[in-house]
This record gives C-alpha cells, structure tokens and sequence, in this order.
C-alpha cells in the first residue's frame, strides 16, 4: 500500500509508452531537487492496468492526459475543450487523489491515415471516411477496441464501420508500418508522435470532436506535501506541445535514455 510520502519516498509511475515516461522521469527528478526522495515505477501498462494502482494508493504521482482520463473515469461526457475537461477532471477524480495544474502541452490522440489512402479517396476530416467503399481496418493498442475513440466511437460520432486489429506499440514504428503495407487503413496515432511529420502520413481533422482535448497533467495522491505539489505545478507550466515533441524525437532519433532527456530539459527550464 502507499506510504505517506512525509515518512517514505514518493511514487512516481508511467505508462507504457516511452513519451508518458520522459515527462514522469522529468517529475521524478524535480521532485528529487526539492528535497524528497523518489521511487520509480515505470512502464506500468495502460490505463486500465495503472489506474487502480493509483486509486488504491500504490503510486503517488503520475503522468496523465486530461481527456483519455476523464473518459475513462466518466464515460460520455459532452466537454471537448481544454478548460471544460480540465473541470469536469477535476471533479471526476476519485477520493483521496488530486488533479494538479494542466500544462499546455497536448498529446492528442488522432486518426491517421497514409497520404496515398488520403489522395485516393480526397480525405482530409474523419467525415471524409464515409467516402471510401472499401472496408477498413483500424489499428491501435487493444484497449483502444473498447475505448470512446474506437470502432464503436468512429461508427457512433461518424457513421463510418471498421474492423480492429489490435497493435500493442502505442502508435509506433509497428503501427506505421502496419498503415504502409496496408494492413490497417486507419490508425490511433498520438498528436506528438515526432514520426508524423516525416512518414507521409495525414492526420484527419476531427470534424465531429469525437476527441476531447488532451494536454499533460499530474495525477498525484492527496497526501502529498504542499511543496511537492508545488514543484509539479511548476513543471505543467513550463511544459509545451513543442517541447514534449522535442523530447520525444531526443527518445526516438536520439535512442537517448528518459532520464538524460529529462535532465537536458530541466536544465533548461
């Protein structure tokens, strides 16, 4: 069970996903400057795995995302922008865990498609799928199939029917090469992926908001102290959508380990 941090080390956990670690190795360091002692539990899977983790009071602190969590805890809501989700969040949350500030830094999750499956069928916004008449497979981690933004999600804001074929990389380099072979048509790629830019892929504009927004946010338990708190609001401020796109091309081009790219970031900041 938790410790209370004033008589143990904070936990700090990540997700499976190499970009949700950088920014816990980046709390995890501010939290060791000011004073207090860290344990890092790492890699912890998705959601579904580490939230439970957090309600019970095994982890202290966590990266997480303002819109993917509010769906989670709520299922259907109607908030899409940044400050109506970032309320209904913070009102979600469970007893005993608190939502700290948001940071401008987004990672969205998005439809993505390749270029040439774009030209051929003039797609530019998820309504435009409707257009194509060949049948269509969605890619992404298998917890995708059941969540809001899945097949049942697309068919629902959209109207538009894929089948799903679960690819447990997060949107990585095994996603990207799934849509290039045309294994999948359609696949659930996160807005800061440094890969977009360079693979000839299109993202689709949510013309529906089946997405809500999605910017990085502490999830920590309630017995934290004020001044570790404090250091993890300071960290949400400075962090951009073009920071954490840099961090992510420092993991993937670089191949750099999370905690040098979070040391060279709090250098800087």
């Amino acid at each position: 069970s938790g410790t209370d941090p004033a008589s143990g080390p904070i936990v700090v956990g990540s997700q499976d996903y190499y970009s949700n670690e950088i920014v816990a190795e980046i709390y995890a360091q501010t939290l060791e400057s000011a004073g207090f002692e860290v344990k890092r539990e790492y890699r912890i899977g998705q959601r579904e795995i580490y939230v439970p983790e957090i309600e019970k009071g095994k982890i202290d602190v966590f990266p997480e995302y303002t819109g993917p969590l509010l769906q989670y805890w709520k299922g259907e809501t109607k908030a899409r922008s940044d400050k109506d989700v970032y309320a209904e969040l913070t009102s979600a949350a469970p007893t005993g865990l608190k939502i700290l500030d948001a940071s401008p830094a987004r990672d969205q999750d998005s439809y993505a498609v390749t270029q040439e499956f774009a030209k051929k069928w003039g797609l530019a916004k998820i309504s435009d799928l409707k257009k194509v008449t060949d049948p269509m497979t969605m890619g992404s981690n298998s917890e995708g199939e059941n969540r809001p933004n899945g097949p049942k999600g697309l068919e629902k804001a959209y109207g538009v029917k894929v089948k799903f074929t679960p690819i447990e990389d997060s949107g990585g380099p095994l996603t990207f090469a799934a849509l290039r072979k045309g294994d999948i048509q359609l696949a659930i790629i996160y807005s800061a992926n440094p890969a977009i830019a360079e693979n000839d892929i299109v993202v689709l504009e949510d013309d529906a908001e089946l997405f809500l927004s999605s910017n990085i946010v502490p999830v920590i338990s309630e017995r934290l102290p004020e001044k570790a708190t404090k250091a993890l609001n300071e960290v949400s401020a400075k962090l951009t959508t073009k920071d954490l796109i840099d961090l992510n091309q420092r993991s993937v081009k670089k191949q750099l380990p999370a905690k040098t790219i979070a040391k060279e970031w709090i250098a800087k900041h």
